[in-house]
């Protein structure tokens, strides 16, 4: 596996001042740092949303939910024998 140390990093620098000069150093680090905060606040704000969606999603689904009526069974003589003879048993 690639590992970057110390000594790697160090290259790394060196030839990127000789390419863009020690002046340009920290206009480069500044962008860099930029770009960094701007992905992770978008990562935070895809989050939020991909959040935000879910609930809205959970919020219609009951209210579609609310508005159907459900099938209640019908009961029959028979049910009611047996619940009658149940509940006396447990007495």
């Amino acid at each position: 596996m690639m590992g970057l140390g110390f000594p790697e990093l160090m290259i790394i620098l060196v030839i990127i001042m000789i390419i863009f000069g020690a002046g340009k150093l920290p206009e480069i680090g500044s962008a860099f740092g930029r770009s960094i905060k701007n992905f992770k606040t978008s990562m935070k704000d895809a989050d939020q949303e991909e959040i935000s969606a879910g609930e809205q999603e959970q919020a219609e689904g009951s209210i579609e939910g609310a508005e159907e009526p459900k099938a209640v069974p019908e009961s029959t003589g028979e049910t009611a024998e047996v619940s009658e003879s149940q509940e006396s048993s447990k007495k």
